[in-house]
């Protein structure tokens, strides 16, 4: 009988059933692959959330000090890069003479580095002969700590733009804007290359005149359970609603809103109020909207004293494809129909004041207005499904507490494997041999 035993044991073990001490050995082995495996995983394992989480796909590549050595850029893509903490980093572009084409940047800043007011990042779009096709800039703002924000540029054709419109070479300058105050160093960088094709057939070149600028109410009623992700390729997907989360200080959370051509977007985020500590934390709260190509629209922020505080977006227009013949950036940025993002920033200062948290965080969506038949493009944006060409009234499909993915730990858990896995190769070797050596191990033992 225990000659008998011992072999059915070995042959549990060599079909993969496991002794529950053996599971444990490779479950740890497993979570401390895919901790090293992430951006920032040495954070992880020291219990700090990594403070961005690039897109799995992103390219390595190396800015340059000139355009001689612009390592290039290709629509359609991402990439991760750095930015240094002085001087212009170049990349280049080789494109038609009919495409507009969109880059954006993503600085995200080292946790616990100083950043000011007026320190953040400029985005340029030249041509070969150093003409300036467009360029971008964000700051810290107010809600001066350091947390991943984007600017954009690009190259459009336009008949009011005569300046950029042949094939061939372009640059894409990237650098900082800094304050004699800043912390020197590298900050980390994620690029989003994105093409938009000519109209078949030429529509208005001005921007709708009326449209309806009065907030609405706020939404009210029970909230849906919402975690947000940490970057633009993580960001969980949201739709019209009242979301909620819990936001420690320092964090920043990413949530993507789908909208269709004619829709109108509304949003607040709001700060629950603290039990403990005292004072004013100045711009504590911070809510920022990007459109599909990660360029910037608008943000708001809030002092949080231990009382509840809302940020609130400004009324922005339907989305419309002639937006983009309007004057100021924060109605030219509504041009795409596509997934635009929330993100909501908690200033690192807040836990000096109400502790670290975490803290009640609640999104209140609204859109307004019907979907609408878009424009026809001749050709296919890229990537494909960030500049929406369809229809369909995707922000009310998006809405009643449906999200795409990490809302629970499990779901969360599975997806950061798949993504280090899928972005390594490592993580599901070492694995696989981590598994193998304690299964070949309990099979001698027994």
């Amino acid at each position: 009988m225990r000659r008998r035993t011992a072999r059915w044991r070995r042959a549990k073990v060599r079909r993969g059933h496991l002794p529950a001490r053996a599971r444990v050995a490779v479950v740890g082995a497993l979570l401390l692959c895919t901790t090293a495996a992430l951006p920032g995983g040495s954070a992880l394992a020291a219990g700090t959330p990594s403070p961005y989480a690039f897109a799995p796909d992103a390219r390595s590549v190396t800015g340059a000090a000139g355009t001689s050595d612009a390592a290039p850029l290709t629509p359609g893509a991402t990439y991760r890069s750095s930015l240094p903490s002085d001087g212009r980093t170049y990349y280049s572009l080789e494109l038609d003479a009919v495409s507009d084409v969109y880059v954006s940047a993503t600085a995200i800043p080292a946790p616990g580095s100083t950043v000011r007011a007026g320190d953040g990042i400029k985005v340029s779009v030249e041509d070969s002969d150093g003409r300036s096709c467009s360029s971008g800039t964000k700051t810290f703002g107010i809600v001066s700590t350091p947390r991943p924000i984007a600017a954009w540029g690009a190259r459009e054709i336009s008949v009011k733009r005569s300046r950029c419109e042949t094939a061939g070479t372009y640059y894409v300058i990237v650098e900082r804007v800094s304050t004699a105050t800043s912390t020197p160093g590298t900050w980390d960088l994620e690029l989003f290359a994105t093409s938009e094709p000519p109209l078949r057939q030429t529509g208005a070149t001005t921007a709708p005149e009326a449209w309806d600028s009065a907030s609405p109410a706020p939404l009210t009623g029970e909230a849906t359970r919402r975690e947000g992700g940490s970057g633009f390729a993580a960001a969980e997907s949201i739709g019209p609603g009242v979301w909620s989360s819990d936001i420690e200080p320092g964090r920043t959370l990413f949530y993507k809103v789908p909208l269709d051509w004619g829709r109108q977007l509304y949003a607040t985020a709001e700060l629950g109020s603290s039990n403990s500590g005292a004072g004013n934390a100045g711009g504590a709260l911070n809510l920022s909207l990007y459109n599909p190509v990660h360029g910037f629209v608008d943000d708001a922020s809030a002092t949080y004293d231990g009382r509840q505080k809302t940020a609130e977006l400004d009324p922005l227009p339907p989305v419309t494809y002639e937006n983009r013949y309007a004057g100021p950036a924060p109605l030219s940025a509504m041009r795409f129909a596509g997934s635009y993002y929330l993100v909501v920033h908690l200033a690192a200062g807040v836990a000096e004041k109400f502790g670290e948290g975490p803290f009640r965080l609640t999104l209140r969506v609204r859109l307004e207005g019907a979907a609408q038949s878009g424009p026809a493009y001749a050709g296919a944006p890229e990537p494909r499904g960030v500049i929406e060409a369809g229809t369909g009234d995707w922000g009310a499909a998006a809405g009643g507490g449906a999200g795409s993915g990490a809302g629970g730990g499990g779901d969360a858990a599975m997806t950061v494997l798949a993504v280090s896995g899928i972005g390594t190769g490592t993580v599901v070797l070492v694995v696989l041999g981590v598994w193998t050596v304690v299964a070949r191990r309990r099979a001698g033992a027994v």
